[in-house]
């Protein structure tokens, strides 16, 4: 196999003959393509934008082109090149690309066919993430001419103009679409983390729904459906309330990626919070729409959210029926005891407890039996962790890792700060932090060293006096005193947790490790600099 950096090079190369117009070969664009593809495809899909930035800089002089001598088209030109084209063209601003063989690879290769022979600006108004400098640049690979200045769409309107306001104390990791997370520093003051410093992850803007407009909808196997709102569900069905975990199926990627190279949004240690969800059980209301919690040919259960992207697809997800039908899961209306806000799901939101934040669908609109697995994009592409063996440039082969529903055992330590610096002559260092294991696992031990492993002190633990160690969906919280090592200038203290299965965290990332960075576990370390 190549070096990367040789591939890059050759891309560049023959992107400066194609556009120089110093290659003699009729086939140079058709080829010129299909390195663009290659090579752009491994970035955008797969996180190459160190090596892109590298090769940018080795081949800055050769890949220089002169934008304004390329082909002039007008919109009909590009509309002829639709998704059932031979080549499919898309355009973005005053620029026209061919996207042909970007479509085949990239997991979202059937929402650029909607753009296809049209402009990408009304999905990229929604889908924000991709307007970066990286991704901007990847894109030029595919350009191939300019758009006639009379058919340049106007620029879209902000598709996240009525989010709700946010706590100025959240993190944000990414402003459109909003994602934020959790104050270290603040996280362990409350068992039960405030609504408005609870984490947040969103994936497209954020539905505005009047409570007593929206309906939920539950289907049938065999298409029968019933309507409820929010007031019937709360009168007819008896509440429950449980306080569990949401915990982003990236928390922690940030350290993964430190170990080595993965793709998605940076989350460091705190896209994970604690609250008491109140709602009704979601089995009673399967058995109210005629439904048999029991029924074989049943294997999956269907969430949708009214968070729809430009194509109209809401987000969805499924659990398995074993789990639905289980006393824990519930279609929550209140969080912490008030009406949920709309960032966390308002006015209905499926609570799985011991399940990854993904499948516990805000803005819930819709719930559907069936005997598969749901097709959403994050359901069968977006939330699987693929094994070691899966290097970054390797054609993720989606239907070989099963979802994730169960998140492994987890612990991180919250105080101090990474590089706190603190004098010797206090001794000691207080740490506070939490633990939580998926599936109801509850912690039975959180140990901390700072030898780098060779000795571990247990931690004064705080759990929820209302579950036991077999049905545990809240976070442990604890806390511990450290004492500083004799005669160093700095040193690491470690966390790890223990589950209820004696399930532990592995010591690096390196038997864990996948090309998306999910669930990442690995023991939690924490840099400490002693001044005297």
């Amino acid at each position: 196999m190549f070096r990367k950096s040789v591939i890059f090079g050759r891309y560049f190369n023959r992107r400066q003959r194609f556009y120089d117009g110093s290659s003699s070969d009729d086939n140079s664009y058709s080829r010129n393509q299909v390195y663009a593809g290659s090579i752009a495809v491994a970035a955008s899909a797969l996180g190459f934008f160190e090596l892109i930035r590298k090769a940018k800089l080795e081949h800055t002089e050769r890949r220089k082109m002169d934008v304004s001598k390329l082909p002039l088209f007008k919109q009909e030109d590009v509309k002829k090149h639709g998704k059932d084209a031979e080549r499919i063209w898309v355009t973005y601003k005053d620029g026209v690309y061919d996207v042909t063989d970007f479509v085949a690879i990239h997991p979202g290769g059937d929402k650029i066919l909607l753009a296809a022979g049209a402009s990408v600006d009304p999905f990229w108004a929604l889908y924000s993430q991709h307007k970066t400098a990286e991704v901007l640049e990847i894109l030029e690979g595919y350009r191939i001419g300019r758009l006639d200045i009379k058919d340049v769409p106007e620029a879209e309107p902000d598709a996240f103009s009525n989010d709700p306001p946010r706590h100025p104390a959240l993190l944000v990791r990414n402003a459109k679409p909003f994602n934020a997370e959790t104050p270290p520093s603040l996280i362990t003051d409350k068992f039960y983390t405030p609504n408005e410093l609870f984490f947040v992850r969103n994936h497209l803007p954020v539905p505005d729904i009047k409570t007593n407009d929206h309906r939920l909808t539950i289907e049938t196997l065999n298409g029968k459906k019933i309507d409820l709102s929010v007031d019937e569900l709360k009168k007819k069905f008896k509440s429950y309330t449980i306080g569990s975990v949401i915990q982003c199926a990236g928390n922690r990627r940030a350290d993964m990626n430190q170990y080595k190279k993965v793709q998605g949004l940076m989350w460091e240690g705190t896209a994970i919070s604690n609250a008491e969800w109140t709602g009704v059980r979601l089995r009673d209301v399967l058995t109210e729409a005629g439904i048999d919690v029991f029924d074989d040919k049943i294997k999956h259960v269907h969430f949708e959210g009214a968070d729809i992207d430009p194509t109209g697809t809401p987000y969805g997800a499924s659990i398995p029926m074993e789990k639905a039908r289980g006393d824990e899961v519930i279609i929550a209306y209140l969080m912490n005891g008030v009406e949920i806000p709309r960032d966390h799901g308002a006015p209905l939101r499926a609570i799985v407890p011991g399940n990854v934040g993904a499948r516990q669908v805000k803005w819930l609109r819709k719930i559907i039996v069936s005997e598969k697995e749901s097709d959403s994009h994050w359901q069968q592409k977006d939330y699987r962790a693929f094994s070691p063996a899966v290097n970054l440039g390797d054609e993720l082969k989606w239907d070989t890792v099963p979802s994730i529903q169960e998140y492994p055992v987890q612990c991180a330590i919250c105080s101090p700060a990474p590089n706190t610096k603190i004098d010797r002559d206090d001794g000691f260092v207080e740490i506070s932090g939490y633990a939580w294991s998926g599936g109801g696992r509850g912690i039975i031990r959180i140990e901390i060293s700072a030898d780098n492993g060779k000795t571990w002190h247990s931690c004064e633990m705080e759990q929820e006096k209302k579950q036991d160690l077999e049905h545990m969906y809240a976070w442990t919280l604890f806390k511990a005193e450290v004492k500083i090592p004799p005669n160093v200038k700095e040193f690491n203290i470690i966390a790890k947790a223990v589950d209820r299965s004696y399930n532990t965290q592995p010591e690096t990332a390196s038997g864990i490790w996948n090309v998306r960075g999910l669930i990442h576990n690995a023991w939690h370390r924490v840099h400490i600099i002693v001044s005297d």
